[in-house]
C-alpha cells in the first residue's frame, strides 16, 4: 500500500527556507504571495495490513520532529473517505 506522509512546521515555528522562497518569488516579480511554508512529502510502500497505529508510530518516532513539526498521513482508505466526505 502506498502511504504519503506530509510533514510541515507547526504554526509559529520560524521557517527560514520558506522565507527564502518567498523572497525569491518576490525577486522574480511574483506579487501577491503573502507567506510561504516549506514542508516535505515522504512516500512509503508498506504492507497492506499495516495498521494505522504503526504508521502513527513511524511518524512520531522518526519521520517528524514532534517538537516543531506536524504531520498528516494519507492512505488510500483515508483519501477515499476524504473524497466521499466520510470520516476515515
Amino acid at each position: 500500500m502506498k502511504v504519503r506522509v506530509h510533514v510541515s512546521l507547526k504554526p509559529g515555528v520560524l521557517d527560514p527556507q520558506g522565507r527564502a522562497v518567498h523572497h525569491a518569488l518576490e525577486g522574480l516579480g511574483f506579487a501577491g504571495v503573502r507567506d510561504v511554508r516549506v514542508g516535505r512529502l515522504i512516500e512509503l510502500d508498506v504492507a497492506d495490513d499495516t495498521p494505522d497505529e504503526a504508521l502513527e508510530a513511524m511518524c512520531r518516532d522518526l519521520l517528524a520532529n514532534m517538537v516543531i513539526e506536524d504531520y498528516r498521513i494519507e492512505t488510500p482508505a483515508r483519501a477515499a473517505a476524504a473524497t466521499s466526505g466520510e470520516p476515515g
